[in-house]
This record gives C-alpha cells, sequence and structure tokens, in this order.
C-alpha cells in the first residue's frame, strides 16, 4: 500500500507550468521580489507492499526521504538503501533511514550552508561513521537546497536517485546519473572493518553538486531510481500535466498518480523499461519493469510566508 506525506505551511500565488504570474511583485521571467519556499508532497511503495512488510516513518522500503524548513531554506532528500546487505543479515533500510534523519536534523539546527548541499551529506556521513550505535550499509543519496532570498536551487546528487526541475511542461535542469558501472551506483557505505576496502564505498564529495536559479511555478521531482528505472521523462511529463494548481491536495494526487504508475509498470513482464533499455545496451537481453522501492517527493515554488 502506498503512503502520503505533505510538507509546508506557504501562500502559493504561482499558476503552474510557468505559464503565468499571480505575484504582484513579479517581475518578466516569473522571478519574484519576496523570499520563495516550496510547497511539497511524497508518495512511496515499498516493493514487498504486498507482504505488508510497511515501515514506519518517512521509509518506503529500503528507501527514506526527509523535508526540513529552516528560515534560510527549503530542504529535501532521498536515499535508496542498497539491498544487497540484506544477504549478510543487515537491514538496508537502517542506513539510508539513519542518514537522512541526520540530515533532517542538520537543516533543523540550522548547522548548513544552503549553497553546500554536498555539506549536509558530508556532515551527516562523519556522524554516522562516529556513531557510537553499530551501522552497516551503503545507500545512494540525493539533497535538494532551496535558497529562500537568492531563490537558487543548490543539488547534491551520489548516485541514481535525481531530480528534475520542470517549466512550462519541459525539462529545464536535472540531476546526471552516477554508475561505476552497470546498475552500480555510486554509493555511501559503511562496511565492518575486515570488509574495507572490498565493499564500494564513494566520498560524499564525488557527489555531482549544481546551482540553479528557479522561478515561482517551477516543479521539482525528487525521486529514487525505483520511479526513474520505470518512467521515462515524457510520462512523468504526462502525469505532471494534470497538476493544475498548488495547493497540497493536488500535489498529493499528482504525487500519488505517478508513484502508482511506476508501481505498476515495474511488475509489466512486457514493458520496455528505461531500466530494461539501459541493460540492453549494456549487452543484456533483459525486458519489462525493475521491482523496487519507490519514493516521489514533488514540489512547487511559490511565495514563501512565514
Amino acid at each position: 500500500m502506498f503512503s502520503v506525506l505533505s510538507y509546508g505551511r506557504l501562500v502559493a500565488r504561482a499558476v503552474l507550468g510557468g505559464l503565468s504570474q499571480t505575484d504582484p511583485r513579479a517581475g518578466g521571467g516569473g522571478g519574484g521580489g519576496g523570499d520563495y519556499g516550496l510547497v511539497t508532497a511524497g508518495c512511496g511503495f515499498g516493493k514487498d507492499f504486498r507482504k505488508g512488510l510497511l515501515k514506519k516513518g518517512a521509509c518506503y522500503g529500503d528507501d527514506a526521504c526527509f523535508v526540513a524548513r529552516h528560515r534560510s531554506a527549503d530542504v529535501l532528500g532521498v536515499a535508496d538503501g542498497v539491498g544487497g546487505w540484506r544477504d549478510y543479515g543487515v537491514d538496508p533500510s537502517q542506513f539510508s533511514g539513519t542518514l537522512m534523519r541526520t540530515c533532517e536534523r542538520l537543516v533543523k539546527e540550522g548547522r548548513f550552508v544552503p549553497s553546500n548541499p554536498i555539506g549536509i551529506l558530508t556532515t551527516s556521513y562523519c556522524e554516522l561513521l562516529q556513531n557510537k550505535v553499530p551501522l552497516l550499509g551503503s545507500s545512494t543519496a540525493c539533497i535538494v537546497v532551496l535558497d529562500r532570498t537568492s531563490h537558487r536551487l543548490h543539488t547534491a546528487n551520489l548516485g541514481d536517485s535525481g531530480f528534475l526541475v520542470v517549466r512550462g511542461g519541459e525539462v529545464v535542469h536535472r540531476s546526471d546519473e552516477q554508475q561505476h558501472y552497470f546498475n552500480t551506483p555510486f554509493q555511501l557505505s559503511i562496511a565492518p572493518p575486515e570488509a574495507e576496502g572490498v565493499v564500494l564505498s564513494d566520498s560524499p564529495d564525488a557527489a555531482d553538486s549544481t546551482s540553479f536559479d528557479v522561478q515561482l511555478g517551477d516543479i521539482i521531482l525528487t525521486a529514487t531510481d525505483g520511479l526513474f528505472d520505470n518512467m521515462p521523462d515524457y510520462m512523468i511529463l504526462q502525469e505532471l500535466k494534470k497538476l493544475k494548481n498548488s495547493n497540497y491536495e493536488s500535489i498529493q494526487q499528482t504525487a500519488r498518480s505517478i508513484a502508482e504508475q511506476a508501481h505498476e509498470l515495474a511488475y509489466d513482464p512486457n514493458y520496455m523499461s528505461p531500466f530494461a533499455q539501459f541493460a540492453c545496451d549494456n549487452g543484456l537481453n533483459v525486458r519489462g519493469g525493475k521491482p523496487d522501492d519507490i519514493t516521489v517527493l514533488l514540489s512547487i515554488v511559490a511565495e514563501y510566508t512565514d
């Protein structure tokens, strides 16, 4: 079964899709003079949901996510725990969940710089390494920060989770996927001492970092690979066209629709998914969707009110 999250207290005066503005302070090109914020709703599926294995908190299977608010910025993130750890008796969701909860706490405490999302990942990862409670596992991670005053979106993406920025029905900015080789994304890891140097582990500094000027009404979709492996851009954009206004209910409904469609396609054996196409490009004879945990955070850039 799916789960829905909603976040934010904003007055959203932007008409979606970048088609028009009703903000009296907005100038040409969709900019405004006030502070910006994000109206965000989340939805997801754990791939084992049919077995009733739902996890508490903002976790869908081995995925995890957070949305945090600070006076200087809105920050959100997603992480995908590496399932292979289950073969060694380790719950993959513990690493991704702890990483996201640590990021969330740092933001709420103000221990971050909006223009440096890699710093959020680095500090969180270091805290995990120093954790007195033993923690093992690996995870991808994507952090998205909207600086309220500068109206700039700062991002850090490590691995194959990611984000899209949509304006006027088109993707105007996006993350780059990071893979060592097929189906082996960059990832943060903590391994037992005897496995150090053997388990794949990347530095937070290896994350791809970008900055981008956003406008009122821009749509930001942040998700784990369970979405992108099953839905190409054109399908996602078709679903986003159904988003007619920026109230919570509309955003939640659209996030749920996207997650549900990705989940259905993941179990279609005859569907040529983006993952299957990528596999074929790498010499593998694969067809069908990719059953996986799916996490979707859907955000609208809106005028911020305290």
